[in-house]
């Protein structure tokens, strides 16, 4: 299912001579896997920042510090500033960034386990999405990976 929307990603892409680069947070690294796991994506895959603790959020992508103080990891403005710093940070026409909580652990009242925010960036325009995925850790993680390249496909088609 993942390689599904990453293949339909790829596409889009190639046909449009573009780059994308992702930061992820709750996936570790599942979305640039399933990116690569094809021929040839390194013709429009730069590279993704695992930046799962808060200080490599921090160094790698120039999220603020005052950000992850008031709003936490698992936030609207987190992802934005991490799609943000990403395309900075690879020099990409396109970013996804993904942070949320996969599970079992780590939910609050506020915050329940499958809460992913999913941010896309061309660098200017930043478009957040607010997704509460269910199943276990595995299912969260594989759904963001599937919401994720959708959510950048109708970036890049200029749906969002």
């Amino acid at each position: 299912m993942r390689l599904c929307e990453a293949e339909a990603l790829a596409s889009d892409l190639c046909s449009k001579h573009r780059t994308m680069c992702c930061a992820e947070s709750c996936t570790g690294g599942l979305i640039g896997a399933a990116i690569t796991d094809m021929a040839g994506s390194s013709e429009y895959f730069l590279g993704s920042a695992v930046t799962y603790s808060n200080e490599a959020k921090v160094k790698l992508l120039g999220v603020s510090e005052q950000t992850l103080v008031s709003h936490g990891a698992v936030s609207e403005e987190t992802a934005r500033e991490m799609a943000i710093g990403a395309v900075s940070l690879f020099g990409a026409d396109y970013a996804v960034a993904v942070t949320g909580i996969a599970g079992p652990g780590g939910a609050t009242e506020t915050k329940p386990v499958g809460l992913v925010y999913i941010a896309v960036s061309d660098g200017s325009r930043v478009v957040v999405s607010r997704n509460v995925f269910e199943g276990g850790r595995k299912q969260v993680r594989d759904s963001t990976v599937r919401e994720a390249c959708g959510l950048l496909r109708d970036f890049i088609e200029g749906i969002l």
